[in-house]
């Protein structure tokens, strides 16, 4: 017979204990059954396999369900609070941008002016400018980097 035949048949015998199969294929499956003894032989040792499992009895201890219950709760609030801190920093970068973009024009006229008034040179209040523009980045990369090195520090504990 058809190779592909067997592997249709063993995946069905197969998702038929897992996830059940549609009834054309479980009546196609059934037809090939009685006519192949291999895969027939194959579909009887995974049931009683699976019978024998069902059968076996692992003892636990009674606190372990509620512990698991525990931890799932507590992982859960955590990432509940890193969330809502994350959201936090996303929209003050947000916001910080957004008036940093409407009002570049008026600061490098301030930067321009207070440089002339003082009397620097153009690159000195220029670089002042473009230190302005990247303080609210640099200061948001550092509470990250920070955030990061304490969840690494607690990981480790």
């Amino acid at each position: 017979m058809n190779e592909d035949v067997h592997a249709r048949a063993k995946h069905l015998i197969l998702a038929d204990h897992v996830e059940h199969i549609a009834q054309h294929e479980r009546e196609w499956l059934d037809q090939h059954l009685e006519t192949c003894t291999d895969c027939d032989r194959l579909a009887d040792a995974t049931q009683k396999a699976l019978r024998s499992l069902r059968a076996v009895s692992v003892p636990l201890p009674p606190s372990l369900a509620s512990r698991a219950q525990l931890r799932v709760y507590l992982r859960i609030e955590e990432l509940r609070t890193h969330r809502r801190g994350s959201w936090a920093l996303w929209i003050s970068c947000g916001l910080s941008w957004g008036f940093g973009a409407a009002s570049t024009p008026y600061v490098w006229r301030g930067f321009q002016w207070a440089g002339q008034y003082i009397g620097v040179p153009n690159v000195v209040w220029q670089m002042g400018f473009g230190l302005w523009w990247a303080l609210p980045a640099l200061v948001a990369a550092g509470i990250l980097l920070v955030e990061k090195l304490g969840e690494g520090s607690s990981e480790t504990q």
